[in-house]
């Protein structure tokens, strides 16, 4: 695995995306029968970080250290602790580092700086403002060959929704699509402009099961469809990290929404702040209203384990869970059927 880095830090404020990356590393390794580590919670700090690289290892082949949580790090420990460890990474390791960033929990800036000289990689993975969506869906058709005009870049994201890898694995359909044989008469460049008609026919598949509405059929206890749009949603080449994780903030942000009626707040203030389109803020609303609070907070902390068993493929735990043995999408299955059902 020549291609791999030393070093990495992958940092941003999109979390799915970060999953996402931390995910396919863990994959890549375990595919070439290398090993991984995980550090987490206490361990996941600028010394445990030196310490599990300063350790010896009778693995074979590829060893990938993933730490977790960068965004609570502090620059001291960084410089004390992990630069000196940075100098020299044995051969055949990497250390990756993982930061899921918001406001002002964030990777200290003197980490970026130890990668970069440590010849690693810093990824930032950030998601894009709503109103700036249309604008960055042009720019990444564009270095696909695909010319999409303004109403056709907004087409895409209102069928599709506002989640980055969606819209992108959308224009790479449409530049395949454009690519086929007979699929438009004229010039290369006619063939590689899609229109808004194109886009409303070619994703409406997506737009019919994106992750969001799984999430609200969990709030609004809807056994039967959200046992049937999980099956649609992974049958289209969704990952179950970025699911898990859509999931879990949309069921956070209901119990929000729970708590803030249940102190008084009506639901038009509360509609006004949220970020969401107004159907979507309306639907999501009156669901909270017919469930119960402490059925969202068990909610919530059932995801959170669901999290935690299944984040980059974490083999579950015999004292944690008595769904130990089964296959992934079992266990997000059974998940989905006992929140939708309480």
């Amino acid at each position: 695995m020549a291609d791999l880095k030393p070093v990495y830090l992958v940092h941003g404020d999109d979390h799915g995306a970060v999953a996402e990356r931390r995910a396919g590393l863990r994959r890549l390794i375990e595919g070439q029968e290398g090993s991984v580590e995980l550090l987490e919670g206490d361990q996941a700090t600028p010394i445990g970080a030196a310490a599990s690289l300063a350790a010896m290892t009778l693995a074979m082949g590829w060893r990938a250290i993933l730490v977790e949580g960068a965004e609570r790090w502090r620059a001291g420990d960084v410089e004390q602790h992990l630069a000196p460890a940075l100098e020299e990474v044995p051969p055949q390791t990497t250390l990756a580092i993982f930061a899921r960033e918001e406001s002002k929990a964030k990777a200290p800036p003197v980490l970026h700086e130890l990668v970069r000289k440590a010849g690693g990689q810093v990824v930032e993975q950030l998601t894009v403002k709503p109103w700036e969506l249309a604008k960055w869906v042009r720019e990444q058709a564009a270095r696909m060959g695909l010319v999409l005009d303004a109403a056709a870049a907004k087409a895409l994201v209102d069928t599709v929704g506002e989640r980055q890898q969606r819209l992108l694995r959308e224009l790479e359909k449409l530049a395949l699509d454009s690519d086929q044989p007979g699929t438009a008469a004229g010039s290369e460049a006619e063939r590689r402009a899609i229109s808004s008609e194109q886009i409303e026919r070619l994703a409406a598949h997506s737009a019919e099961w994106r992750a969001y509405g799984l999430a609200d059929a969990l709030v609004g206890a809807e056994v039967r469809e959200s046992t049937l749009t999980y099956l649609r949603l992974r049958g289209q080449g969704e990952r179950i990290s970025g699911l898990t994780y859509l999931i879990a903030s949309r069921l956070r942000e209901a119990l929000g929404v729970s708590v803030r009626l249940a102190v008084g707040e009506s639901a038009a203030e509360i509609k006004r702040s949220l970020r969401m389109p107004s159907k979507a803020a309306d639907r999501l609303i009156a669901d909270v209203q017919r469930s119960e609070p402490e059925r969202l907070r068990r909610a919530v902390c059932s995801m959170a384990e669901l999290e935690l068993d299944t984040r980059g493929g974490a083999p579950l735990r015999t004292d944690r869970s008595p769904l130990t043995g089964m296959d992934e999408d079992t266990v997000v299955q059974r998940t989905i059927e006992a929140i939708a059902s309480r």
